[in-house]
């Protein structure tokens, strides 16, 4: 996954103040909501995931993008967000130009890496194959409709026509990620099942998680597919630096701003006041669950999210 760039509009400084507003169908947005707050502690966020139309990926396309974009313009209108980030290959592989015409805040989107995922089967080909003129290969791993898409099709076009890209689609992990996250025993025989046939693949290079749930079960892929051996390719941290280039985060600010971390830890007094809980809305609020996956990475309980459905 890499962020989509074109077509990001430009920032506003009088909303300096107002959060970042990540988008998904479900949790896995959260993987990339926990790297923009690693590389900007300071930047408030707030989620909001389209859980009751869980999984997006086995939805029909004209049915997905009114959807989405109620979803998120009415998640805008109620968390005063001055940026989304939709943190869904799905979501941005289909709806992100009708989202840039019905917002007037950037929107930051996300679909498969392919670009870079290319590049580094090629540094990672071994000569012997190299010089059987055998082609780099890379996996994409992502859901059903991502698999599908055209503009994947296109991608692989443009920057992998060299390459032979095995394209698995892999719907079962999305809803074991969010399993995981509510706090549900883990299945490591889900992930296994969901990868048979790529880890048989002798001359995997790289593998592209193409959804933003399957980074939370990284440690489980590589277990399958051997982590010396494949290298996992995720865009949490593009995505990261493409938000603070939106919004004019420059090292200036992310310099004043842990200055002002500094100052405040030292200020504290033995009793350190409660770390702030970000917003969360969900469509479906009452997910049993949902908060304790949320509160995982800092957010506060979800609250219901009214939409014109």
């Amino acid at each position: 996954m890499s962020p989509a760039c074109p077509g990001d509009t430009p920032a506003f400084a009088s909303r300096s103040s107002a959060p970042v507003l990540v988008f998904d169908s479900g949790v896995g947005g959260l993987s990339v909501a926990a790297e923009i707050r690693r590389q900007w502690p300071q930047l408030s966020l707030a989620y909001v995931c389209d859980n009751a139309a869980l999984p997006y990926g086995t939805k029909p396309d004209d049915w997905l993008i009114p959807r989405i974009v109620q979803v998120c313009v009415a998640a805008v209108e109620a968390s005063g967000a001055r940026a989304l980030v939709v943190a869904c290959n799905t979501a941005s592989t289909l709806a992100l130009t009708a989202l840039r015409e019905a917002l007037s805040i950037p929107v930051i989107g996300t679909v498969p890496a392919i670009k870079p995922a290319a590049a580094l089967a090629r540094a990672r080909q071994s000569t012997a194959r190299r010089e059987k003129c055998e082609p780099p290969v890379f996996a994409l791993l992502a859901t059903s409709a991502t698999v599908r898409r055209a503009y994947t099709e296109q991608l692989i076009r443009d920057f992998a026509a060299d390459c032979r890209v095995i394209r698995v689609a892999a719907d079962p992990l999305v809803a074991e990620a969010e399993r995981r996250l509510r706090g549900e025993p883990a299945r490591p025989e889900v992930v296994a099942a969901s990868l048979a046939d790529l880890a048989a693949v002798e001359a995997l290079e790289v593998v592209i998680l193409g959804c933003t749930h399957f980074p939370l079960l990284g440690a489980d892929i590589s277990q399958v597919l051997g982590e010396s051996r494949v290298a996992l390719v995720d865009s949490g941290a593009a995505i990261a630096r493409r938000v603070a280039e939106v919004l004019a985060l420059g090292a200036a600010a992310q310099a004043a701003d842990q200055q002002i971390a500094q100052a405040e830890q030292q200020a504290a007094q033995a009793v350190q006041p409660p770390p702030r809980e970000h917003m969360a809305l969900a469509t479906d609020a009452r997910q049993p669950g949902l908060a304790t996956a949320l509160a995982s990475q800092g957010f506060a309980a979800p609250q219901a999210l009214a939409f014109d459905d």
